[in-house]
């Protein structure tokens, strides 16, 4: 009897456990799923991540041979009418165009809803799936959910079919919304040796399993003969495949803060990366386990150092620009000049030509490898000691590990006394020695002829500023008129040419009203917009009506108007990244307000020095009165284009005293 009635009690306590237990198969959505009406862990989430797994696994075709598998499953949950972004969703599938392309199978997708205690779903119709070309390399695969509102619970499921065995997707385990389960398989024969790459600072860790499989072969012959027979044989070979696993519960969104080159180089994700690979009977093929492989294996790539070394296409125009041209410093200036004056870059990142260095020349159009190895080629006809450097790109990530997927771009760079001078000749605006900010991403991988390699910094040193003139007078209705003249260097200088191409004058003047709180600008000039050897230097008058507050008979003035910057950009109480400026700046303000006859100043702000540690940085504010005169003088400096997050918390004080100072009013009086 008390056995009988154990049993009882087991059963029960396994239907509760059952019952209370998260099904995760698709299409079996819980009322408690779409009745929740915010995440237990983060209130403030528009939106969060049921459920996620993803499989990467090897399937053999006896045609084709193996295939790389990637099955996704996905769970979301919708809170609030601003996340309803999430029910937009885009698959990338790469589409080189030559050697077969990636395709997106099987996808079948729900929207799930709750009405009258009654689970709704409506399934995602084929025409509301788009498939579309994103760029020369990629497709994308697009789709938005039906019947969205908050408390909706959308599902969907996917394959992609790869041919390209080595290329494993990174695949993220933290996004900007918080994960209440992800989990992630990848399976591989004995055959392909990847090695795991994990980044990102939420920790987890790595499951490593194995299990036995077998390919099945039929071997067809015939006899020779008028009346030859057709035979038939089989055969096995049986193979070890890897499995590593991840299981995470409860991981937090990551949230996007200021001052981050990429916020993406930050989130915990896992790529596994083709170290070799053998199969039976055949010799190891190596392509990532030591830098040194990484560089030989583009090296030899014929888009790659063959490229590097023609020269016959160039040789007749380089002699004639270098007859009377010297010095290494004015080859370089001269040859640079030549490259971003002649050819156009059509928007492609990578390290390999697509068209060959020959045809770009021909056409004056090419991507970025093109362009940048062809300017190596002419530097080393020069008799320059240059060569190429791989570059990931700000938006692309870091590459942490020896890997040749973990870069997207390349530069040049030529070997001087005094160090590298870096070159980039799809930036129209830059200077020898100044890249773009793209590729301000840490270090690069120098390759030198026949694959040696060595790791250089790309961060810039040169100090970049912006000097402001400001002279306005005060009216006694508190408008201020008056002129403004800025000075940009540098990376500063870069940066405006860029934006201000982009737009002609007339909406660039617009802009700079709305920007300024309105105020009316006159007299517009820009010197050496296009003289990249000189400071951008733009002038104007203007006009600002309520530049101050009137109460009774005082006046409440801040003194930089519009310049001020009137709250701390860093919010956060910790932060775990580094602060990345890209390059290191200087900001200076000399203004000078005239002030309505009959008032004098009553109050002025007190002068201020504040410092960083180990001279990282420094705010100097200064203020004097002469006669209807006030005169101030603001600068702030940024010694170091990256500040390790150890200096979060100082960083963060020293913002908050520059806008307290920076905010702080002048108080006018009448005499």
């Amino acid at each position: 009897m008390k056995r009988t009635l154990l049993c009882f009690i087991l059963i029960g306590f396994f239907q509760i456990d059952q019952g209370l237990a998260q099904n995760y198969k698709f299409g079996k959505v819980s009322e408690e799923e779409l009745e929740e009406t915010v995440n237990p862990q983060d209130s403030s989430a528009h939106a969060s991540i049921l459920y996620k797994k993803v499989r990467v696994h090897y399937r053999y075709n006896p045609n084709d041979g193996f295939e790389l598998i990637t099955d996704v499953q996905e769970r979301v949950k919708i809170y609030t009418r601003e996340g309803f972004d999430y029910a937009t969703r885009q698959i990338s599938y790469y589409s080189p165009g030559s050697g077969g392309e990636e395709k997106v199978t099987g996808l079948k997708a729900y929207t799930y809803n709750l009405k009258n205690g009654k689970i709704e779903e409506e399934k995602l119709s084929k025409s509301e799936i788009f498939d579309e070309e994103k760029s020369k390399y990629w497709g994308v695969v697009k789709f938005t959910m039906p019947d969205i509102r908050p408390g909706s619970v959308i599902e969907y499921s996917y394959s992609i079919n790869s041919p390209f065995l080595g290329n494993i997707e990174e695949i993220d385990l933290q996004y900007d919304i918080p994960v209440k389960k992800i989990e992630v398989q990848v399976e591989s024969p004995e055959y392909f040796v990847f090695k795991p790459l994990m980044k990102g600072y939420y920790p987890f860790q790595i499951i490593s399993d194995s299990k036995r499989e077998s390919i099945n072969f039929t071997n067809k012959s015939r006899t020779s003969g008028i009346s030859g027979k057709t035979s038939y044989s089989s055969s096995r070979v049986d193979y070890t495949t890897n499995i590593s696993k991840i299981d995470l519960e409860n991981v937090p969104a990551l949230k996007e803060e200021p001052y981050v080159n990429n916020i993406n180089n930050y989130r915990s994700a896992i790529r596994y990366e083709l170290q070799y690979v053998q199969f039976p009977q055949t010799p190891i093929k190596y392509y990532s386990s030591s830098w040194t492989d990484v560089a030989k294996t583009i090296y030899d790539n014929s888009s790659f150092g063959n490229e590097l070394k023609k020269t016959g296409y160039f040789e007749d125009e380089i002699n004639g620009l270098l007859q009377g041209v010297n010095s290494p410093s004015e080859k370089i200036a001269v040859i640079f000049q030549y490259v971003k004056n002649r050819m156009n870059w059509n928007g492609y990142f990578g390290y390999y030509c697509d068209e060959g260095v020959r045809r770009a020349y021909k056409d004056k159009v090419g991507n970025v490898a093109e362009i940048n190895l062809m300017l190596t080629a002419m530097l080393r006809y020069a008799g320059l000691d240059a060569n190429p450097v791989l570059v990931s790109t700000r938006s692309h990530g870091i590459p942490l590990f020896p890997t040749r997927e973990g870069f997207n771009y390349v530069i040049s760079a030529v070997s001087m006394d005094e160090g590298y001078v870096l070159l980039d000749g799809t930036a129209k605006f830059s200077v020898p020695g100044m890249l773009p900010p793209r590729a301000h991403n840490w270090n690069g991988r120098l390759i030198k002829k026949e694959g040696a390699s060595e790791e250089i910094s790309l961060t810039p040193r040169a100090m970049s500023k912006e000097m402001i003139s400001v002279t306005y007078k005060l009216t006694e209705d508190g408008a201020a008129e008056g002129k403004i003249r800025k000075q940009f260097t540098d990376h500063h200088a870069l940066s405006f040419r860029q934006k201000y191409f982009t737009v002609d004058e007339e909406q660039y003047i617009q802009d700079l009203e709305n920007k300024y709180s309105g105020m009316e600008i006159s007299e517009y000039t820009l010197q050496n917009k296009e003289d990249i050897s000189q400071p951008v230097i733009e002038t104007f008058s203007f006009f600002k009506e309520n530049a101050c507050d009137l109460i009774a008979d005082k006046v409440y003035l801040s003194p930089m108007l519009f310049f001020a910057m009137e709250e701390n950009p860093f919010k956060l109480e910790k932060r775990e990244y580094p602060i990345d400026f890209s390059y290191p700046w200087a900001d200076k303000y000399i203004i000078n307000i005239g002030i309505p006859e009959g008032y004098k100043a009553e109050i002025l702000p007190e002068p201020s020095r504040v410092t960083l540690p180990e001279d990282l940085g420094s705010f100097l504010f200064n203020i004097n009165e002469s006669g209807a005169m006030i005169q101030v003088m603001v600068q702030t400096e940024m010694t170091s284009a990256i500040l390790p997050a150890v200096y979060y918390d100082t960083v963060r004080e020293f913002f908050k005293q520059l806008v307290a100072k920076e905010t702080e009013k002048i108080v006018l009086t009448k005499i």
